[in-house]
This record gives C-alpha cells, sequence and structure tokens, in this order.
C-alpha cells in the first residue's frame, strides 16, 4: 500500500459529466478542482489496495473541506489533470499528483460503479471528455505578425476569441483556431479591454505567450463553474522542454559536479556543472547548467545538496535526471509554472 496524503481547499464543487453509461444505475464521472496553499496537504490518501482494484480515494481529513465538497471514500481515480491514470502504475499517479504543486484537477468514479463498468468490460477512459487542457502556447512574430486576430464583443472586457492564420505563427505554435485567450504572458485577460489586449502585445515585442482553450474545452470548465489555470495547461506546444538524463556510471564515474545555487526564480536549486567530455553525463546529453528537478522519478523540490547527493547514490551504478535548461526554467517562472 502507497500512501499518499494532501489536504485541500476546494473553491468549487464538483459537477458530474452526462454520459450515456449502458448500465442501470451506474454513476458517472465526478471532477474537483482541488486548490491549497503551501502549508496545506489535498486532505485524502491514495490507496493502492489487494482484492481492490483502481486507486482508490481513503483516509478524507473528517470535516475538511474534500469531505464538504464531496469526495467519498471509495472513490477510484480516472483521470489527474486530464491525463488518464487508471492503467497507470500507482507511484506514478501519487507522483503526477505531488507534480501538480498547490493545484489539481481530478475526476473520480464512485467505486461500486467502478466495480460494474469493470465487471461489464468497459473501457472508463470513454466516460471522459476526449481533452480537458487547454494549450500553452509560444508564439514568435515573423514579417506578417503573430498570426492571429482577436475579436471582442463590443463593450466587454476579457472575453477574446482568436482568428489564426493558416501555416502563420500562431497556427504552427499549436493555438486553435477559434480558440478563447485566458492568460497573456502569464497575466489573466479578465479584466482586459480590447484596446487593453492591443497594448498589451504591442508592448510583447517579437514574442508572446498564449494560454488558449478550445472551445469544447472553455465550455467543460466554464459550465463547471471551474477556473481554467495554467497549472492545467498542456505544455507539449512549448519550445521549452523538460529532459529525462539516464546515466550509466562508468569507471571514472558518472563526470559532473552538482552544485547548489540561486535560481533566477527565486529561492535556491541543484544545478549540473563541469561536465567532463565522453563520460556517462556528456554521453547522455548534460549541458552545465542545467537545474535538476527529480531524480530516479521523484521530485527534489524542498531537498538541500546533502539530501539531493543521496537520492543520486541510492542506485549505486546508474540514476536518472530530470533536467531544465537555463533559458526553460527562466520561462517557466515567468508564466507563473
Amino acid at each position: 500500500k502507497f500512501e499518499f496524503n494532501p489536504k485541500v481547499g476546494i473553491d468549487n464543487p464538483a459537477l458530474t459529466l452526462t454520459e450515456d453509461t449502458d448500465g442501470e444505475g451506474m454513476g458517472e464521472p465526478r471532477f474537483y478542482l482541488l486548490t491549497k496553499d503551501n502549508t496545506e496537504t489535498f486532505g485524502f490518501c491514495l490507496h493502492e489496495e489487494l482484492g481492490c482494484r483502481g486507486h482508490v480515494i481513503r483516509q478524507i481529513e473528517l470535516g475538511g473541506v474534500a469531505q464538504r465538497r464531496g469526495l467519498q471514500d471509495g472513490d477510484r481515480l480516472l483521470q489527474v489533470n486530464g491525463h488518464f491514470v487508471d492503467h497507470m502504475d500507482h507511484l506514478r499517479v501519487v507522483q503526477k499528483i505531488k507534480a501538480s504543486r498547490n493545484q489539481v484537477l481530478l475526476a473520480v468514479l464512485d467505486g461500486d460503479s467502478y466495480e460494474a463498468a469493470k465487471a461489464l468490460g468497459r473501457d472508463l477512459s470513454q466516460m471522459l471528455p476526449d481533452d480537458i487542457r487547454p494549450r500553452l502556447c509560444h508564439v514568435t512574430r515573423d514579417k506578417s505578425g503573430f498570426g492571429f486576430s482577436v475579436s471582442c464583443p463590443e463593450g466587454t472586457k476579457g472575453t477574446f476569441q482568436l482568428s489564426v492564420l493558416q501555416d502563420g505563427p500562431a497556427d504552427r505554435a499549436g493555438v486553435p483556431p477559434g480558440s478563447w485567450l485566458l492568460e497573456l504572458n502569464g497575466d489573466s485577460v479578465k479584466s482586459y479591454s480590447h484596446t487593453q489586449l492591443t497594448k498589451k502585445l504591442k508592448q510583447s515585442g517579437n514574442k508572446v505567450t498564449l494560454l488558449v482553450a478550445s472551445s469544447a474545452v472553455e465550455e467543460f470548465y466554464r459550465l463547471r463553474g471551474l477556473r481554467v489555470t495554467a497549472a492545467l495547461a498542456d505544455t507539449s506546444w512549448l519550445p521549452f522542454k523538460v529532459r529525462e538524463l539516464h546515466l550509466v556510471k562508468g569507471p571514472a564515474g558518472y563526470g559532473f559536479l552538482l552544485k547548489e545555487d540561486d535560481c533566477s526564480s527565486g529561492g535556491v536549486g541543484q544545478f549540473l556543472w563541469d561536465v567532463d567530455a565522453g563520460l556517462p553525463a556528456e554521453q547522455a546529453g548534460m549541458k552545465e547548467g542545467d537545474r535538476v528537478l527529480a531524480v530516479n522519478g521523484e521530485s527534489i523540490e524542498g531537498l538541500d545538496h546533502e539530501q539531493t547527493v543521496h537520492r543520486i547514490r541510492a542506485r549505486e551504478d546508474q540514476v536518472t535526471l530530470l533536467v531544465i535548461d537555463p533559458a526553460g526554467d527562466e520561462f517557466y517562472h515567468s508564466v507563473g509554472l
């Protein structure tokens, strides 16, 4: 049994997604957007139990927000931030929740309905919408501009729909045609007039970062009273990627030094330096200045230098590091991630 014990503050009730279940009395998935501050946890445990299929919600804090809003003991976790997780290894699911930091969107199904669906051989992923994630897109201007135009109902603020030029910069950056603009360069556009938005775009120079939602995704959140944030976004379109490096120790070691230093985003981090030519670190793709985010699949957030070194040495002859380069690190901080 592996337990994950977070407490939560929930701003919105869970609402169900209407589906034809093919099973009499079978319930429907429920969605919870859970938010907390740095001093809280999410208020439940996630169990893997013998004789009980799925990722099981247990030990909901008595009188806590999760209990008051409807998360039930025995619920099965189906989605984390739009990712279907029922088929995933339990530890990986726990890591997905932890990686969400202070906000996570969960989809759950009550235990009886889950077992009934399994007994019928149903594909549980078909009970959920195909894609409920907004997109984070980084657009670089060319000679024709950013490749999108903005329309806004007269006399309103914060309601901006994008027309996207085919094969233009926005289209290449992954902005869906007809999508709704939610954030510009990490700031909500909810209070912007069309004139203010136009001014902000001009001030952005040659590059802008947009949080956008297709009409279907926008409707999903709006009907449930849920706020869309960059923390829930699909980031696969961004040019800034984290990298996973798998190192197998050679006769001369791994061939790098780990140093603790200040982060551009504030606080301290663990950075990779003195990467030796021809040794495992360089062969795995390590670059000087990379910041370590995770060791062997576990986040090192909150760990000091000595604790991180201990994690790296935990396996005698190999290690897997999740890293990001300085430009990517600064970018994600700039958009609030």
